[in-house]
């Protein structure tokens, strides 16, 4: 992870203080997460370089919490579908790790852009935004209205969840994983009610109890 935050401030410009003795205590990574939200707040532009970068940062970033910091600058500058459709790719072709990384980064793409100073170096390379009330993360699609890439990532997940036996990835996947089958074609209904039953009779506890929930909501 350090080294994927190291990519960050190189690529963006940051300025890391040197810790102070009163915090001496912090870490590097510290400093340069400060450094990242204060950057954000007072505003920046953000190069075509950075993109990479940031999305990194955000899957490799352990902490379900934490990896906002990245996924939202990278909203705000690039946009909704830009975002989305890197996490898609980590999701479909990236080691365990990055897939159960992309999952917890997706859940933030929802977020409203709420960083107006945070604009791309290149406007318009991240496509139009999406519109006022930005779709849930692996929430159903409505007609005519949300995302193409919510239904693709509905389906890569749903498949992931399936077929990659790693529990932490399925951990990962199943809490942003519509279980309805009424959010996918037809043509998946088999495999939605394949993926409840295997989470239902799945060894890990975790995971037994989530689906519970899922399901009965």
């Amino acid at each position: 992870m350090e080294a994927c935050l190291a990519d960050v401030v190189r690529s963006l410009g940051l300025r890391i203080a040197p810790a102070s003795e009163d915090r001496a205590h912090w870490t590097w990574a510290h400093h340069a997460r400060a450094a990242l939200r204060e950057a954000c707040r007072r505003g920046m532009t953000v190069s075509e370089e950075s993109f990479g970068p940031l999305l990194r940062a955000a899957v490799h970033d352990p902490d379900p919490s934490f990896n906002r910091q990245f996924v939202e600058p990278a909203l705000n500058a690039f946009g909704y579908a830009r975002v989305r459709g890197a996490l898609l790719g980590y999701l479909r072709t990236g080691t365990a790790q990055e897939r159960a990384g992309a999952a917890r980064a997706w859940y933030w793409t929802a977020l409203p852009l709420r960083m107006p100073l945070v604009r791309a170096e290149n406007p318009g390379t991240g496509g139009a935004p999406e519109p006022a009330g930005a779709p849930e993360p692996g929430g159903a699609p409505e007609p005519g209205g949300r995302s193409a890439l919510v239904a693709e990532w509905n389906e890569a997940a749903l498949r992931t969840f399936v077929s990659d036996e790693d529990v932490h990835v399925r951990r990962c996947v199943l809490p942003i994983l519509p279980l309805d089958p009424s959010a996918y074609p037809a043509e998946l209904h088999d495999l939605v009610d394949r993926a409840v039953a295997l989470a239902r009779s799945h060894p890990d506890a975790y995971i037994r109890h989530r689906v519970e929930i899922q399901v009965r909501h």
